[in-house]
């Protein structure tokens, strides 16, 4: 699950599509979308929560470290969480301590009604699975975490596999969970899938993985310069555009 910092009340822009691929889209079989930023608005959960991590960790809100440590999880958005804290922590106990604190803060915030769908995710989502398209919703939080958002949004269900981390081995920029869902559900080929995030290392994992379509969307972590970087191979506005991007054309 990706950090998001967009505001969900923001006018919407027009659908615009940037390096489409014409005629590939027909052979996507699996989607692996990524959840805050992408699917999900998370209404600042990330920062809340890591201000509270950070300050149950004797790191002062306001000191140069605490800026420098909430920079770099913002700039790690998509990875797992454990991950960064191991980064922000040397001593292995204390960087776990931090996440099983940030956790509980998190599941405090969701229960709040913080997360909020992405306009026009369930649409997205729908028109995916009616077109044979299989979907997975990636996380780079845990699974307890996972599953209250899911939860809170009414989701539990909507698509054919959730995955966080723990359920792979790694999380992103590693592709473990683009290849977990492949194997769990049974494609036979990885250029049959679809990666889409909001985040460099969502773009990182699919290019990693073997995706044949890599987009960003811009409603979340990065922009289109960053994703574009990464490797994006389309850049789109919203993940409401995605069923443009997917729907077969003729050439």
């Amino acid at each position: 699950m990706t950090p998001d910092t967009a505001d969900a009340s923001a006018p919407e822009a027009a659908p615009a599509l940037r390096g489409t691929l014409p005629g590939a889209a027909h052979e996507v079989r699996l989607a692996v979308l990524a959840m805050v930023g992408t699917t999900v608005f998370d209404g600042g959960l990330l920062e809340r929560a890591m201000t509270r991590t950070l300050a149950d960790q004797g790191v002062g809100e306001g000191s140069a470290q605490f800026e420098r440590m909430l920079r770099y999880a913002k700039d790690t958005a998509g990875m797992s969480k454990l991950a960064v804290f191991s980064q922000l922590f040397e001593d292995r106990h204390r960087a776990a301590a931090a996440n099983t604190f940030f956790e509980r803060s998190c599941d405090e915030l969701i229960a709040e009604g913080v997360i909020q769908a992405v306009p026009g995710a369930e649409d997205a989502i729908a028109w995916l699975r009616e077109a044979g398209i299989m979907v997975c919703l990636a996380t780079g939080f845990g699974r307890h975490t996972q599953n209250m958002v899911l939860e809170s949004l009414g989701w539990m269900g909507l698509a054919d596999l959730s995955l966080c981390p723990a359920d792979a081995g790694r999380g992103r920029p590693y592709p473990d969970m683009i290849l977990t869902a492949v194997l769990a559900l049974d494609l036979d080929d990885v250029r049959k899938v679809a990666v889409v995030g909001d985040s460099c290392a969502d773009i990182q994992s699919g290019l990693r993985a073997g995706a044949s379509t890599v987009a960003g969307v811009l409603t979340g972590a990065h922009g289109e310069p960053a994703l574009r970087a990464a490797g994006a191979t389309a850049v789109v506005q919203s993940i409401r555009d995605l069923p443009v991007l997917l729907e077969p054309r003729s050439e």
